[in-house]
């Protein structure tokens, strides 16, 4: 699924962000990546999602060699990759209905195609019932559930959960892993990214963990024990 082979990232003059990072992912895990501020993640998320480029090395992403991709595949390759953010990155000015519709849109989903999929997605993360409520009229949980259900529009083989619960307490966290754990359990890989070693240690799931954009260590187990 994801083969990071030897990857470095350099950015002028001379700051190393990642160093000779070689991961594989396989189809279907759930795989936590952790590291404090300054680790690496953030610039190995943007390298899988093409938003940059590595400065050697080679990423493929499901048979995709990204490290090569031509800009116009792009678009193409990231329908294949959902990705949530921290922040939520909703349209404050459309409803949660609107917002996931909108991901369908830009891509030319006829209207009868957004009609049959955004209410699947809604009842998937359990906000079938507030379809037409606003961002603000919404908890901090429901709208990063609302960001999941935008982040499946395409159905993507790869979800990458960037911080998706560093703005929300412990009790609203959980929900959100137990729904992301649901998501892998039907095939969807999952790449989540924290530095809370408390969600981390809620699973017993792969954990690769990042240093001063090395790889310290790639285990099954406990963050920081």
């Amino acid at each position: 699924m994801i083969k990071i082979e030897n990857v470095s990232k350099t950015y002028r003059p001379d700051v190393e962000a990642l160093k000779e990072i070689s991961i594989a992912i396989e189809p279907g895990e759930f795989v936590f990546l952790v590291g404090q501020s300054g680790a690496g993640k953030s610039t190995l998320v943007r390298l899988l999602t093409a938003e940059e480029r590595p400065s050697s090395g080679r990423i493929e992403i499901g048979g995709w060699d990204i490290t090569r991709i031509n800009r116009r595949h792009i678009p193409r390759l990231r329908r294949q990759i959902g990705v949530v953010y921290q922040d939520f990155r909703l349209l404050e000015q459309r409803t949660l209905y609107e917002n996931v519709a909108f991901a369908l849109e830009v891509c030319g989903t006829s209207l009868r195609a957004v009609h049959s999929i955004v209410p699947q997605l809604l009842r998937i993360v359990g906000l079938e019932d507030k379809a037409h409520r606003y961002p603000k009229q919404m908890s901090g949980g429901e709208q990063q559930r609302a960001a999941i259900a935008r982040a499946l529009v395409h159905r993507p083989k790869l979800l990458i959960a960037d911080e998706p619960t560093g703005d929300l307490d412990s009790v609203t966290s959980k929900g959100i892993v137990d729904l992301l754990t649901r998501i892998n359990d039907v095939g969807t890989t999952i790449l989540f990214i924290t530095h809370n070693r408390d969600i981390v240690n809620m699973l017993k799931k792969r954990v690769i963990s990042l240093h001063d954009g090395s790889l310290r260590s790639d285990k099954v187990g406990k963050y920081f024990i």
